[in-house]
């Protein structure tokens, strides 16, 4: 479903010159299957999320997401993928069932069945409580769940998600993580970034590791574990990303 092959993306800056944030990036993500990219902040990450979503022009190489390239068939990328960035960026005078609506009709769906999946949205979201509320007193946890609602309306095959979960409590993440095992079942391709290694142990299938905008190391979890003899992302994360760091000590250092 998705398929990057050597995607590159370079900003020009006055003061900092030349920065390469994607360096000839590659990756496989199946059908049906979570892939997780991890990466530091400043790794690349967004910047490949965003040339995925067509919300950036790559400078070199190229992507297909279901089926289409990202630089010929932009139009026909965006209707099959469902892009959440980081910020909900949504209008607060709007009750959560009207913001979802306006986002239908963007996709090009009739009232009916905007009603029917808003419906079912808001009962795996679990909405039904302020789905006719406005936007402005919600806490960033329900901000979540609409600003989801709304980008996966036309229910798109790919899912991308950028930090889904940051900044949520424990229940309100644990629901957005449910409700993406339940879209995995379902069929959906996700591409999903975060920063909590807990998470991806609990769903990713494949995972992606980068730095300084190129892939260091991709695999299952378990081959991952094997291939570094290390008990956690956490470890492998940082024996990829700093081969020289020695590992933590079992005790936190205490005598």
């Amino acid at each position: 479903m998705i398929e990057a092959a050597g995607l590159t993306k370079i900003f020009r800056d006055s003061k900092r010159g030349e920065f390469r944030a994607v360096d000839a990036l590659s990756f496989r993500v199946e059908p049906g299957c979570i892939y997780g990219l991890l990466g530091a902040n400043g790794a690349g990450k967004t910047t490949a999320l965003r040339l995925l979503a067509t919300l950036l022009k790559p400078t070199a190489g190229t992507a297909r997401v279901a089926g289409f390239d990202i630089a010929a068939n932009p139009e026909q990328v965006r209707a099959r993928v469902g892009f959440l960035a980081t910020s909900t960026a949504l209008y607060g005078r709007l009750t959560a069932r009207e913001t979802i609506r306006y986002f239908g009709r963007l996709n090009g769906l009739d009232d009916t069945e905007i009603a029917a999946r808003t419906e079912r949205l808001a009962a795996s979201l679990d909405m039904a409580g302020f789905i006719d509320r406005r936007v402005e007193k919600f806490s960033t946890g329900m901000k979540q769940k609409v600003s989801i609602a709304r980008t996966l309306i036309h229910e798109p095959p790919v899912m991308i998600f950028d930090e889904p979960t940051i900044g949520l409590d424990v229940m309100a993440a644990r629901a957005i993580l449910h409700f993406i095992r339940e879209c995995r079942a379902r069929g959906k391709t996700i591409v999903y970034s975060t920063h909590t290694m807990n998470e991806v142990e609990k769903l990713c299938d494949r995972v992606g590791i980068m730095h300084d905008g190129r892939l260091l190391e991709e695999g299952a979890p378990a081959e991952l574990r094997a291939r570094h003899d290390a008990p956690d992302m956490e470890e492998i994360f940082v024996r990829v990303v700093h081969p020289a760091r020695p590992p933590a000590p079992e005790n936190g250092g205490r005598p």
